[in-house]
């Protein structure tokens, strides 16, 4: 499954939206220094799936703000 995810680094608070099926707006509070938005971004797409972390793989836009992860299977 792929998500498309826009995401807003440092911000006030951690917070992910749905905005369709597998849209997302999520906002860290982790500045976009060496990935650590990324991670941040991970860690929260991957608790409101109810999924393990390591299944939550960023695909496209590693550097931008509208980002694609894909949810593996195990």
């Amino acid at each position: 499954m792929f998500v498309k995810v826009k995401v807003f680094p440092a911000a006030k608070e951690n917070k992910i939206v749905r905005k369709s099926n597998n849209c997302f707006e999520v906002k860290v509070k982790e500045k976009p220094i060496q990935g650590r938005a990324n991670k941040a971004v991970i860690s929260i797409i991957a608790d409101y799936l109810g999924v393990d972390k390591h299944r939550v793989k960023l695909v496209k836009g590693s550097k931008i703000k509208n980002k694609i992860f894909e949810i593996v299977d195990d």
